[in-house]
């Protein structure tokens, strides 16, 4: 599913609860971002027109920018844990065109997860193009998404290698390859 870089740092066989919980914690808050991140634009665009958007609106852009907050805080730690712990190494017979897609996917989503609420803060606070650049990146992450989850489909289900498992059941302490 990932894989390390740092090669000072012992591949484990699978994610520890912390990266675990990381994960799902941030796929959460992207899910929500994504569902409701419309009442940001909303509220954004009433207060250019100089009104003010619904109270639903402003209450749903506020847990966006929070949110979206949160999701940079999060991302940061999720990196500097897989740095300082490492991430497992492919199944075995897994072709190398395989692994190395993943890698790329994975680290297309680091950048994306960092990039997206820096672009959303700066267009928040600052006039410019990054307000735009935030909202483009919507149907990439869903892009993105789909071909994640569609991955750890194929793996369960037709692979049957077990990946799936990596990101649900945390590694036995002290369990490394």
């Amino acid at each position: 599913m990932s894989y390390s870089t740092n090669t000072s740092v012992t591949r484990a066989r699978g994610y520890s609860g912390l990266q675990i919980t990381l994960h799902w914690l941030i796929a959460a808050l992207v899910a929500v971002q994504l569902i409701f991140g419309e009442s940001m634009t909303a509220s954004v665009d009433a207060m250019a027109e100089g009104g003010a958007a619904s109270p639903f609106d402003q209450t749903i852009a506020s847990l966006h920018y929070w949110f979206g907050t949160a999701i940079l805080v999060l991302v940061v730690l999720r990196l500097f844990v897989r740095l300082t712990h490492g991430a497992p190494s492919s199944p075995d017979g897994i072709p190398g065109w395989m692994s190395f897609a993943s890698r790329i996917t994975h680290w297309i989503f680091y950048a994306l997860l960092i990039a997206v609420p820096v672009t959303g803060l700066l267009g928040f606070y600052t006039d410019g193009p990054f307000g735009d650049i935030h909202a483009w990146a919507k149907p990439v992450f869903i892009g993105l998404i789909a071909l994640h989850a569609g991955a750890a489909l194929f793996h369960q289900f037709w692979l049957k290698d077990g990946l799936l498992k990596a990101m649900l059941v945390p590694a036995a302490k002290g369990e490394k390859q």
